[in-house]
């Protein structure tokens, strides 16, 4: 079973990707989504199976790689970790399958974008059931590959080609560090096998290794190395700035890629080798400390954005922060359970986004919208279930309650709890906090400026190129008498505000998928919470697949009943806050704006990131380019080289044409020359 659920996605790839236009786009479109939901429909059985406590069971493949010490077996591992990653790539791969038979229907390259998204999960797949490192490290970049080609999907598209060669360097430097872990793992342990590093690792504590010409700590520098592969492919603070840029993608792809899947790599990654990481101190401090200072800065960043996709974008990069300190804080099944509830929520975010831009005709920028709640009805409603989960809306269990709520109710909250009981992550509790309150604006302000208020249609770019695109085709396809009737009909039916276009709701193909999701969003959390942060039944279902401190979970239902309410608190806070300014008081974000220039512009140029990264390492890598191209490559070994060698030649030619004169006697003085020459030396001789 589990290695249908893994080779199918592939196998669909191959028959997509190789057959292309020959086989046309229904038959790849059934064949890649009839595939990834065959794997989804195995998956939930393994699932469920786990449930209910099982052992880790081990399918060979084949024998990779044998060399001396090095000994690679090819074996697919399934237990409860495995089993909850099974479930979030198939599941919101199989939907996004099935949303893009809708987003992508008018795209002339279908074949390549299904093959695409199947590759890209069969190479996740491989990296969750990985047994060893190095299979690990296959799938590792299998996915930074699908993604790079998913998101130049477009790649007629100048910016789609740069924010895909942006995303592929980011993650090349965090993979450095990955390999450079793994490397050290070998050296250390002197295998890649999984299980027989966390067996051994407890006993390396406290041992040194030379790194760097100094002595460290064995475990901190190989946790540390592992640990800045997983900031890059989870793009936490320093290796983030690919991510938003990302979303220059279709929407499934940041629905599939960028918020459910490859971006929770790192945090399964650190889970997976949670006790290996719980012999370092220093490195799970460093990890907590990245967590929340990503959390709190893609928070800041997201306040601001207009674009849809990037609010969501950043929400994300905020997200993935919140459950690498949960890790950080030795909560690692709190940190899979909100990995888990994000990926539903999320993903509906994503697509709701996607459907929203399809039904302005690919306009992005909230500005441009306004009232849309009546015009698009049900991405309303699943897309206001998805901001109610992501702000985490629920009945804390306090006084007798019962604590019931969305599905980012039970996970963000479960992590603040237990980042407050754990002594290393009380910090990022405070600044968890933060981030919630914040996450709770940018959200509703998103909601609002989407759903709410007057239409702003008539302003955008997008919209008036789709209306004048439409009068085009009725001008060629109609009379006159009949065009104006349609568009003096369309006008008439239209609010103040709409220039005369009516959003039109996604295809049924689109809102399966988000009905679905939404499901997710909504009981996910209540209804697995026990199993992933319970105390008992926790130890019972993960059984030793991750480190799991009972004790911890103990302590967090200890905490004081404000700890409880915090998150509550902050997230009414922050409605109140996006209501009064976007619905209340329309004008008052404007005279913010203007009253605190500085911070905005700070924050609009998301901390001056990229432009920090381009003095720092873009533009002296160019000029260190130029430098070996100009003087080096030109300037020395063309020089003289092949062009040297060409000149010494075309000067060689240009002597031998002024000696060839044409004339006979000319020949014959030569020759006379050289009788007297050659006589000459004969008799000195």
């Amino acid at each position: 079973m589990i290695q249908l659920i893994v080779f199918l996605p592939l196998l669909a790839a191959a028959v997509a990707g190789l057959g292309n236009r020959t086989i046309g786009n229904v038959p790849a479109k059934v064949v890649t989504t009839g595939a990834l939901f065959v794997s989804c429909a195995l998956s939930w059985p393994i699932f469920i199976h786990y449930l209910g406590g099982a052992d880790p069971t081990i399918a060979p493949v084949l024998t990779w790689m044998k060399s001396d010490a090095l000994d690679v077996q090819w074996a697919l591992r399934v237990d409860s970790l495995t089993a909850v990653m099974l479930v979030v790539i198939t599941s919101v791969s199989a939907l996004v399958h099935l949303y893009s038979w809708g987003y992508m229907d008018e795209d002339p390259d279908q074949p390549r974008f299904f093959a695409y998204l199947s590759l890209f999960t069969f190479a996740m797949l491989m990296l969750v059931t990985a047994n060893n490192l190095v299979q690990m490290f296959f799938g590792w970049e299998g996915v930074g590959l699908a993604s790079y080609l998913l998101i130049g999907f477009w790649f007629r598209k100048p910016s789609a080609n740069a924010a895909a060669i942006k995303a592929f360097v980011v993650n090349r430097v965090g993979d450095l560090g990955f390999m450079l872990g793994m490397f050290g793992t070998f050296l250390v342990f002197g295998t890649v096998s999984i299980p027989e590093i966390l067996a051994a690792a407890p006993s390396h504590a406290g041992s040194t290794i030379g790194f760097l010409g100094h002595r460290f700590d064995t475990m901190t520098v190989l946790c540390l190395c592992l640990f800045v592969g997983a900031m890059g492919k989870s793009a936490q603070l320093g290796l983030h700035t690919w991510l938003p840029d990302a979303m220059e993608g279709p929407t499934p792809v940041s629905a599939l890629i960028h918020a459910a899947t490859m971006v929770t790599a790192g945090v399964f990654m650190v889970c997976r080798l949670s006790p290996m990481f719980e012999t370092s101190e220093t490195a799970l401090t460093f990890i907590v400390t990245i967590g929340a200072a990503t959390c709190i800065f893609a928070a800041t960043i997201g306040t601001v954005q207009n674009d849809i996709k990037r609010v969501i974008a950043y929400s994300t990069c905020s997200q993935l922060g919140y459950m690498f300190f949960a890790a950080g804080s030795g909560a690692y099944g709190a940190a899979m359970f909100h990995l888990f509830t994000h990926a539903f929520f999320k993903a509906l975010l994503f697509l709701g986004a996607g459907s929203v831009i399809h039904a302005m005709h690919h306009e992005q920028d909230m500005r441009f919208y306004g009232g849309l709640r009546k015009s698009i009805p049900v991405t309303f409603w699943v897309m206001l279930l998805g901001t109610l989960a992501i702000t985490g809306v629920g009945i804390p269990g306090i006084f007798g309650l019962p604590q019931i709520g969305f599905a980012g109710f039970h996970s963000k909250d479960g992590i603040l709890e237990l980042a407050f009981a754990s002594g290393r992550g009380t910090g990022a509790f405070w600044v968890g906090v933060l981030a919630a309150l914040l996450t709770s604006f940018y959200s509703w302000r998103l909601m609002f400026l989407t759903f709410w208020g007057k239409p702003r249609w008539a302003q955008s770019e997008h919209i008036q190129h789709a209306l004048h695109h439409h009068e085009d085709e009725a001008h060629s396809t109609h009379s006159d008498t009949a065009h104006e009737d349609v568009h003096a009909t369309d006008a008439h039916d239209l609010p103040t505000g709409t220039g005369g276009y009516h959003p039109h709701e996604s295809p049924v193909s689109m809102l399966i998928p988000l009905i679905l999701l939404s499901v997710g969003a909504v009981a996910a959390g209540f209804v697995f919470h026990g199993f992933f942060i319970e105390p008992a039944s926790g130890e019972e279902y993960w059984r030793g697949a991750i480190a799991f401190n009972e004790h911890l979970y103990h302590a967090a239902h200890g905490v004081p009943v404000w700890v409880k309410l915090s998150a509550t608190i902050v997230m009414l806070l922050g409605l109140w806050t996006a209501w009064m300014s976007y619905i209340r008081h329309p004008s008052f974000p404007a005279k913010f704006t203007q009253m605190f220039r500085v911070l905005y512009a700070f924050l609009l140029n998301k901390w001056y990131f990229d432009e920090l990264y381009d003095k720092l390492f873009v533009r002296p890598a160019f000029a260190l380019g130029r430098l070996f191209w100009k003087a080096g490559d030109e300037g020395t070994i063309d020089r003289f080289g092949p062009n040297g060698s060409a000149w010494v030649v075309g000067l060689g030619s240009r002597v031998a044409a002024r000696v060839q004169s044409g004339y006979l006697y000319t020949y014959a003085f030569v020759m006379l020359i050289g009788l007297t020459a050659a006589v000459t030396w004969a008799i000195t001789r």
